[in-house]
């Protein structure tokens, strides 16, 4: 008898609204983190919003515009 294999498939789906932190942008824009912060200096990615010390977040909407336009420049 032959052992069945599972395959577990997770679909990723961008929030309508909210806030995302960094590691649920970072699955939506496959950089690592070091190009994220360079992003946000440089302003090709938007600025976050600090909620504390250690914890940055983002607009979902934000990041919903910049994945559009990186997939319009084919990045």
């Amino acid at each position: 008898m032959q052992a069945e294999a599972q395959v577990e498939i997770q679909i990723l789906t961008l929030p309508e609204t909210g806030f995302l932190r960094i590691k649920d942008v970072l699955r939506f824009i496959p950089i690592k983190k070091p190009t994220w912060w360079k992003w946000v200096r440089t302003g090709k990615a938007p600025k976050g919003i600090k909620f504390g010390p250690n914890i940055t977040v983002w607009r979902a909407e934000d990041i919903r515009e910049l994945v559009q336009r990186l997939g319009e420049e084919g990045i």
